[in-house]
């Protein structure tokens, strides 16, 4: 698909800015299709909203049912939560609050950095089922941007688009294209590149600590265990079939080397650390700049 065959649906959800680059134009049918399953996903998983099923666990505990997509997302979180001994975790959504990453977007801290609270403690996460045995501010943006991009793919795919871009904010998904060339952004300067690489049937995601930036050094990407922001990692690539698992590790490669991951999961990685070294699988797909 050539820059001077395709078609651009762009949107704005979830925070970002949204890009489905098709050969055709999508029907209008298809557009509202697209909208409505985005909509749907915000009134369950934002805590940004008010009305939310997320934002009612804040308020209260109890027994919640989530949508379908509930479950993978739970054994994944639980794999990478275990994985990274409490670093990653669903209900890092107080600490990010607390940092001023609020409904609000304050980005102002209410005090000092406030770790996660105990899996065990406070949620049960049985399938498609959530129970709070506290309130808790529940944040799947690790992964949440990834399976969203998974689930508007499903809609594509049930229309009969059969090739397709999407892009959320530079998490990537393309399927039926061949390949995708992809700029891997410079983490101290967005104007330059340190690499690129060629996607093609797969799911591309990246995490950096220069975005959702502010105040003295904070940024979104916080340790479970201390509600510290991260300093070691400053930006991570992960690809993988799919954009939920892709986004997911993309962020766990912030807590434990990729190696480590890449004995449970199906994956090529690459991260670039604040000293300036860079770690990759000897199977990264992409071309790093000298």
């Amino acid at each position: 698909m050539s820059a001077t065959d395709r078609e651009d649906f762009s949107f704005q959800a979830i925070g970002t800015g949204w890009h489905i680059t098709t050969p055709l134009p999508l029907p209008a049918a298809v557009r509202t299709r697209v909208l409505g399953r985005v909509e749907k996903f915000d009134g369950e998983w934002s805590r940004f909203r008010a009305d939310s099923r997320v934002a009612a666990m804040a308020r209260r505990p109890g027994r919640y049912s989530f949508p379908e997509e509930a479950a993978p997302l739970g054994e994944l979180y639980r794999q990478l939560y275990d994985l990274t001994n409490g670093a990653m975790t669903p209900l890092i959504g107080g600490s990010l609050e607390r940092l001023g990453y609020d409904a609000a977007y304050s980005l102002r801290a209410a005090g000092p950095p406030l770790p996660a609270p105990d899996w065990e403690s406070v949620l049960t996460w049985s399938g498609t089922v959530l129970t709070a045995g506290a309130p808790v501010v529940l944040d799947i943006g690790a992964a949440g941007k990834g399976l969203l991009v998974d689930l508007l793919a499903q809609e594509l795919a049930a229309a009969g688009v059969g090739g397709f871009v999407i892009d959320a904010g530079g998490d990537l998904l393309a399927r039926g294209t061949g390949p995708v060339s992809v700029a891997l952004e410079h983490p101290y300067n967005p104007a330059q590149a340190i690499g690129v690489v060629d996607l093609e049937g797969r799911a591309l995601c990246a995490s950096a600590a220069n975005r959702r930036a502010w105040g003295d050094g904070l940024h979104h990407v916080l340790d479970g265990t201390t509600g510290q922001p991260v300093r070691t990692a400053v930006a991570t690539w992960a690809l993988a079939e799919t954009a939920m698992v892709a986004d997911a590790l993309a962020t766990a490669l912030f807590f434990v080397p990729g190696a480590l991951l890449q004995e449970a999961f199906d994956f090529s990685w690459l991260t670039v650390f604040s000293d300036g070294s860079a770690a990759y699988s000897t199977e990264f797909e992409g071309k790093l700049f000298a």
